[in-house]
């Protein structure tokens, strides 16, 4: 029996090109969907796998998760006459494609981060979204965090005053082993960029999402790691190289300065080889009358200060509180029942499913899209363009 026989709902036919972590990921959160939210208009059915070389690991998985094929071309899947929604979650060289064809096909998307590996790509994506008329999702998952909308709710209501400054930080150590594996991320053919790409877009998303556009800024790159050896078949890139030494390509550190749109100046710091840094994502949105902080690995938590001049409260005596994520931010209440019940990374997925879902149901979209990704991926083309010419650059 279906999904959708057995809840009421129409099912939702759902492929997956890429069936590693992340493609287990998706998987997961599609299963989930109508436990945390059985009011969903559509009910997901795993239907297909695509993965270009399944091994046993792969197979297990995906009878694990209940799926009934399991390809190794993409091109079957996106073109299969029984399924709705293709997840394009393999490596980066692979999203414009996939993206594209599957659009054409008529699918709805839901594709990982950086979607295109610069903008151009993106905007095909973009393109045959907008040909086909189906919804597109990009997956900004950070945006889901209950305590960040939040933030998001207390900097538009002015609680903080003006934005003065944003400080935003993705830190990690997943590269800092210089005998990792010169896998895939580290070759601008496949991934595009290095920490850009990777980390940065969300970084640069959560700034524009919390706070405004990007207006314009200048950035300066740094590789430390510049060779590694080959990676072994199917290695990921945390795990030891062990053929020839190559080069790696692109960049394993981004700062950048920023001006955004309402006015307000930033600063942005991301790294894939700082040792002692694990998933070290937040930012710090500081105003006129207050800031607001938020960190990845106290994901329930917020920092906040504010000051009432009019009540005559005194700008040296501030100080922050932490103020816990509750059942009325955002969708906390859909996974936990009272205030500091913390939820975790896969419960960010959920929602976004949720919002995916509901985006195919009524054909308005809501969350992160495709259009996302590409506002975001102009602004990592930026700041490629503007280290590489030493100079500000304008989005």
């Amino acid at each position: 029996m279906s999904a959708g026989a057995a809840t009421g709902q129409p099912a939702l036919r759902v492929g997956i090109v890429g069936f590693g972590w992340m493609g287990q990921v998706h998987a997961r959160a599609l299963s989930r969907l109508l436990q945390h939210y059985p009011d969903a208009p559509l009910a997901p059915r795993l239907v297909a796998v695509a993965d270009n070389a399944p091994d046993d690991r792969t197979k297990r998985a995906a009878d694990a998760y209940g799926f009934e094929h399991l390809l190794s071309d993409w091109r079957e899947l996106v073109t299969h006459d029984e399924i709705d929604l293709v997840c394009v979650t393999g490596p980066n060289f692979i999203h414009r494609d996939v993206a594209v064809a599957a659009a054409e096909a008529g699918k709805h998307l839901w594709v990982e981060k950086p979607a295109g590996r610069n903008a151009g790509e993106t905007a095909e994506i973009v393109a045959a979204v907008e040909a086909a008329g189906v919804q597109a999702a990009t997956g900004f998952n950070y945006r889901n965090v209950p305590a960040v909308d939040r933030a998001r709710e207390i900097v538009a209501s002015g609680r903080i005053g003006s934005v003065e400054h944003t400080v935003v930080r993705f830190l990690a150590d997943y590269s800092a082993d210089p005998d990792a594996a010169l896998s895939w991320r580290f070759q601008n053919e496949f991934s595009g960029s290095g920490v850009l790409g990777d980390l940065v877009s969300h970084a640069a998303d959560l700034v524009q999402h919390v706070v405004a556009p990007i207006d314009e800024l200048v950035v300066d790159r740094a590789t430390f790691i510049p060779q590694r050896r080959a990676a072994l078949p199917g290695a990921m890139h945390y795990e030891k190289g062990a053929g020839d030494l190559g080069d790696v390509e692109n960049e394993d550190y981004v700062n950048a300065l920023f001006r955004l749109t309402d006015g307000s100046r930033g600063i942005l710091e991301s790294s894939r080889t700082a040792v002692g840094e694990q998933n070290t994502y937040g930012f710090e949105v500081h105003g006129t009358h207050g800031a607001v902080q938020w960190d990845f690995r106290r994901m329930n938590e917020l920092r906040v200060t504010s000051v009432d001049p009019a009540a005559g409260q005194d700008y040296l005596n501030s100080f922050y509180t932490t103020e816990y994520a509750g059942p009325g931010d955002g969708e906390l209440s859909r996974f936990q029942p009272g205030t500091n019940n913390p939820i975790g990374f896969d419960d960010l997925k959920v929602v976004e499913a949720r919002r995916l879902v509901e985006s195919i149901a009524t054909g308005t979209p809501v969350g992160a899209t495709i259009h996302d990704a590409l506002a975001t991926a102009k602004v990592l083309d930026a700041m490629i363009e503007s280290s590489n010419e030493r100079k500000w650059v304008s989005l």
